[in-house]
């Protein structure tokens, strides 16, 4: 199974942008992409599959940038692991997963971690703080692309939505061994 996890400091930050963009760059490998949240969002259920590409909602923006299944898990923080274990049962084997999420990090143990550094909503969730300690790197919007070395890479995009060559071949390179 290759796990990736987005998450970022609030709403606005960019992480379903972000997932899009990783979609559109990664299509040969069929994933599903999970947005979870704790928002009440109209259902009963705490897995809801998506079946309509579009834009109205993230997981139908996942659709539309190629996800092969898209998932909303909603779950109370201390029922997040109870909930998302058929989804992680059902990949295991060759599945691939993009979740978004911060908390999620406490569940999974996940093969790429990624932190949306920008956010429109100013001030940073409490739990964005797992997700600055787990992320393999940060990603926020720039002028142009490019990537900052050090302690840990810090890639700057022009459109979260569109994945540099440098973050491919990264990406890529990390997911290496999951992904045949």
């Amino acid at each position: 199974m290759a796990i990736i996890v987005v998450g970022g400091g609030g709403r606005g930050a960019g992480k379903t942008a972000l997932i899009c963009g990783l979609l559109r760059a990664l299509p040969e490998r069929h994933w599903t992409a999970v947005k979870i949240t704790t928002h009440a969002h109209g259902g009963d259920e705490s897995i809801y599959e998506e079946t309509t590409a579009g834009e109205g909602t993230d997981t139908a923006r996942y659709l539309a940038a190629g996800a092969r299944r898209a998932l909303l898990v909603t779950s109370d923080e201390g029922e997040l692991g109870n909930v998302l274990r058929p989804i992680l049962d059902e990949h295991a084997r060759n599945g691939r997963l993009i979740l978004e999420s911060n908390s999620v990090l406490r569940y999974v143990q996940p093969e790429l971690c990624l932190a949306v550094s920008t956010s429109l909503a100013g001030g940073d969730k409490p739990s964005f703080e797992l997700v600055e300690r787990c992320a393999d790197a940060t990603v926020g919007l720039g002028g142009h692309d490019h990537a900052i070395e050090g302690a840990r890479i810090h890639f700057h995009l022009k459109s979260l939505e569109r994945i540099s060559p440098t973050m491919l071949a990264w990406v890529r390179e990390k997911l290496r061994d999951r992904l045949p």
